[in-house]
C-alpha cells in the first residue's frame, strides 16, 4: 500500500479520504508499524487531534455538541462512520464527565469529553472534580474563544482578558489552549502524561478556540505522541525497608491505613498486614482490599467510620499508611492517630509520603514494597502483637454484631411516609448480599446513603464498589450506570442513590435507555439531605431547609421514559428482593423506588464513630490537632 501523502493528492485529501485510506491500512497505529505516514502531510487541526487520541489508544468519545465544537463533531462523525471511533451524545454534562469518569475508573477505557464553549464547559469541568478527587484520567475538550479578539464571543467569559477559560482550567489540573494549531504535539504530550499518570491520573483540558479547530497544521502522523510507558517504579533500598520492618517488629500495637492506592495491591497488603500484627482499617474507597471476615480487617475508620475501625486509630502505638492522602474524613482532621509515635507510610508521591511528623517514607511501588516488608517480618507474632489482634478481635465482634443488628429487625413507622418503611442500613444489606451473590457492580451517590453503604458492605475484593467518597459528587452513581453500555465488556451495576442525588442527574433515565445500559437505579427516599439534616441535629439540635414536602412519584417519572422498568421495592426486606430480582432480569435499565427511614431512632441508621473538622465543631477539633505529634 501506498504512504498516505502518495495516495492522496493535495487535489484530493479530505477527512473522508483519509479516514478512508486509514481503515484499508488496518488503522491508524497499523499504518504507523507498517511505515506509511512518514510524510509530512496537512490537515485540519481538529483531524489531527482525533488521530492523535487515537493513536493514544483513546477512541471513546462522550459528547454534547453546540456551536463551539461543530467542527469536532464533523470530524469525529467521518471517522466513526470508517470505524476508527464511538460517540455517544449526552444531555447533561455533569452527567457525561460522570459517565466518562466511571468508564476510565472501572474499565480502564480513558475516553474523551466533547463540550461546547460556556456554560457547557462549566458544567463539564464541575463534573471534572469527581475524576480530579478519585485520581482517574480523562480528557476534557472544551470550546473556547476565538484567539483573534474581534470581539466578545457569545458564552465566553464576560469580561476582558485573555485565555480566561484556560485559566479555570489549570486551576482544576494540567491544561492546555491550541492557540496555535501547530502546538498540537506539545498538549498531546503533556495530556498523556496526565490521563495515564502512573500513580495519580488525573483529567487533562485541552481548550479549543472555535476558529483553531478548522486551521490547517502540517505533521508526521508517526510524530504524534504515543500512550506512554512508565518505568518501573523504584523501591526503597534494604537497608531502608530493614529499618522500617523494626519498627513496625518493635511496635505492638500496629494499625494500617489503607488508602485508594493500595486498591491494587490487596494481596501484599494482607501479606503485610499478617506478617507484622496489625490491625487494617479501610477508607469507603477500599471496601474490599481484605476480605469482610479476616479477623485482621477492622473495617472503615474516620469521621463516618465503625466502632473497630475507629478503636484501631485511637489506640495504635504504630500506623502504615499505604496509598492515602489523609483526607480529612479519612484520618478525622488530623487527630485520629492520638497514640501513634512513629508511621511508616508507602507511597508513590514524594510530598503525600511525608504528610505526617516522624515518618519513615517508602517512596515507591506499593506492592513491591509491601511485599519486601513482610518478608523481612518473618517468625513468630510477640505477645503484644497477639494481645493486640486479640482485642481487635472483640471489637470488631462488637460491630459486626450492630451491623447485624441494624441490617434486621422490622420496619419501623416514619413520620413523612406515615408508616412502616425499611432503614437505609437494611435497604443496603439486602441490595449488597443480592449484588455479591449476581457479581454486579455497586455504584454509590453522595449523602446518607454513601456513609450507611460504606459501613453495611461485605466486599471481599476490591473493585465490586465505587464510591465517589473524593468529591462526594451527588448524582455521579446513577450517571456511572452509563459506563456499562460503553465499556467494551460492561457488567451489570446498581446505584444506590437518595432523592436529592437522583434529581441531581434524572436524565439517566432517558440516556440510559439510548445507549442500552443494563442496570438499575435503587433510589432510597426520605424527602430530605438525611446526611446534613442529621449534621445539623447533632451540632444545632435542629434541621434546617433540608428536607422538603413535596411528594414524587418517582415510579411514574421512570414509567413515562419508555423502555425504563420502574418498580416500587415495597416495605419489607422480602418484596425489595423481589424487585432487585425483577429489575436484573429486565434487559434495559431498571429504577426500584424505596421509602426509607429517618428519625431520632439510632437504629434507624449506622451512627458515627470519628470526629471531623467541620462546623462549631471546628474548634475542639483544631484544638486537639495543635496538641498532637505526628
Amino acid at each position: 500500500m501506498a504512504d498516505l501523502v502518495t495516495a492522496l493528492s493535495p487535489r484530493e485529501a479530505s477527512p473522508e479520504s483519509r479516514a478512508a485510506w486509514l481503515r484499508e491500512a488496518g488503522g491508524l497505529n497499523a499504518a504507523i508499524a507498517a511505515g506509511l505516514v512518514s510524510d509530512v502531510i496537512e490537515l485540519p487541526l481538529a483531524e489531527a487531534l482525533v488521530l492523535g487520541l487515537m493513536k493514544q489508544g483513546v477512541t471513546k468519545y462522550l459528547a454534547i455538541f453546540g456551536h463551539g465544537n461543530t467542527a469536532i463533531a464533523e470530524i469525529l462523525r467521518i471517522y466513526e462512520a470508517h470505524g476508527h471511533v464511538r460517540c455517544w451524545q449526552f444531555r447533561n454534562e455533569v452527567e457525561m464527565a460522570h459517565a466518562a469518569t466511571a468508564l476510565s475508573w472501572v474499565y480502564d477505557e480513558v475516553p474523551a469529553v466533547v463540550t461546547s464553549i460556556g456554560p457547557g464547559a462549566l458544567q463539564a469541568l464541575a463534573g471534572s472534580l469527581a475524576a480530579a478527587s478519585n485520581g482517574v484520567g480523562v480528557y476534557h475538550l472544551y470550546g473556547d474563544q476565538t484567539t483573534h479578539g474581534e470581539g466578545y464571543n457569545m458564552q465566553q467569559i464576560p469580561r476582558s482578558g485573555q485565555g480566561l477559560f484556560g485559566s479555570l482550567t489549570e486551576l482544576m489540573g494540567a491544561s492546555y489552549t491550541l492557540h496555535t494549531p501547530a502546538a498540537l504535539r506539545d498538549a498531546l504530550r503533556k495530556g498523556s502524561a496526565s490521563v495515564f499518570h502512573p500513580w495519580r491520573p488525573s483529567p487533562f483540558y485541552l481548550n479549543l478556540p472555535l476558529n483553531t479547530q478548522l486551521a490547517r497544521v502540517s505533521l508526521r502522523l508517526d510524530a504524534l505522541p504515543a500512550r506512554p510507558a512508565w518505568p518501573v517504579l523504584t523501591v526503597p533500598d534494604a537497608v531502608t525497608i530493614g529499618a522500617a520492618a523494626r519498627l513496625i517488629a518493635r511496635a505492638d500495637r500496629v494499625a494500617i491505613k489503607v488508602g485508594a492506592g493500595a486498591r491494587y495491591a490487596a494481596t501484599a497488603v494482607r501479606l503485610l498486614a499478617e506478617a507484622g500484627g496489625a490491625a487494617v482499617v479501610l477508607s469507603p474507597g477500599t471496601v474490599g482490599v481484605l476480605p469482610d471476615e479476616h479477623p485482621q480487617n477492622m473495617h472503615v475508620g474516620g469521621s463516618k467510620g465503625s466502632i473497630s475501625g475507629n478503636w484501631a486509630m485511637q489506640e495504635a502505638d504504630l500506623l502504615i499508611v499505604i496509598g492515602s492522602r489523609a483526607v480529612c474524613q479519612s484520618d478525622c482532621s488530623g487527630i485520629g492517630w492520638p497514640k501513634v509515635r512513629h508511621v511508616v507510610n508507602i507511597n508513590a508521591d514524594p510530598l503525600d509520603v511525608q504528610h505526617y511528623n516522624e515518618t519513615k517514607a517508602l517512596l515507591g511501588d506499593a506492592a513491591t514494597i509491601c511485599k519486601r516488608l513482610a518478608a523481612a517480618l518473618v517468625g513468630p507474632l510477640r505477645a503484644g502483637k497477639l494481645a493486640w489482634l486479640a482485642e481487635a478481635a472483640r471489637k470488631k465482634a462488637e460491630w459486626i454484631t450492630l451491623r447485624r443488628a441494624r441490617a434486621d429487625g422490622p420496619p419501623r413507622f416514619d413520620p413523612v411516609w406515615q408508616h412502616g418503611v425499611l432503614t437505609q442500613p437494611q435497604v443496603i444489606a439486602v441490595t449488597d448480599r443480592f449484588c455479591r451473590e449476581i457479581g454486579a457492580l455497586k455504584f454509590f451517590d453522595a449523602g446518607d446513603v454513601q456513609a450507611n453503604g460504606f459501613q453495611v458492605i461485605a466486599d471481599d475484593v476490591p473493585g465490586e464498589t465505587y464510591t465517589e467518597s473524593g468529591a462526594s459528587y451527588m448524582g455521579f452513581a446513577v450517571s456511572a450506570l452509563l459506563s456499562e453500555a460503553l465499556a467494551t465488556s460492561g457488567r451489570y451495576g446498581i446505584a444506590f442513590t437518595g432523592d436529592g442525588s437522583f434529581m441531581m442527574n434524572p436524565q439517566i433515565l432517558i440516556d440510559g435507555v439510548e445507549h442500552g445500559v443494563h442496570g438499575t437505579i435503587l433510589l432510597l427516599d426520605n424527602r430530605r439531605m438525611a446526611a446534613i439534616s442529621s449534621l445539623q441535629e447533632a451540632q444545632f439540635r435542629t434541621d434546617y431547609r433540608t428536607c422538603d414536602s413535596v411528594d414524587v412519584d418517582y415510579v411514574a417519572m421512570a414509567r413515562s421514559v419508555a423502555g425504563v422498568k420502574a418498580l416500587s421495592a415495597g416495605n419489607t426486606q422480602e418484596s425489595l428482593r423481589a424487585a432487585l430480582k425483577e429489575a436484573r432480569a429486565w434487559p434495559g435499565l431498571s429504577l426500584i423506588h424505596v421509602q426509607v427511614y429517618y428519625g431520632p431512632d439510632p437504629e434507624g441508621g449506622m451512627s458515627t464513630y470519628g470526629e471531623w473538622n467541620v462546623g462549631p465543631w471546628c474548634d475542639s477539633v483544631q484544638s486537639t490537632y495543635v496538641k498532637t505529634r505526628i
